[in-house]
């Protein structure tokens, strides 16, 4: 099950679960899409996969389980 990080590694932007901004790698690295597009070229710096879309759990699932409060907040990662 994803974490569902609820912020942006890059600018610390907050992501709630059901927002359509919040990409992801494989390594469930979260990033904000004006940082993934503008900074990053769609490539995550910590690992150097693809970024993707994060999927928004529904709403019964979250209640059930819910998303991550762990905030990462590394911006030498996207500093270019």
């Amino acid at each position: 099950m994803l974490a569902l990080r609820p912020n942006c590694e890059c600018c610390n932007r907050d992501l709630p679960p059901d927002s359509d901004q919040a990409l992801i790698c494989t390594f469930e690295c979260t990033w904000c899409r004006e940082c993934a597009e503008q900074r990053l070229g769609m490539t995550c710096p910590n690992c150097q996969g693809n970024l993707v879309a994060r999927p928004i759990r529904p709403a019964a699932m979250l209640a059930k389980f819910p998303a991550s409060t762990e905030r990462k907040h590394r911006p030498e990662t996207c500093a270019r």
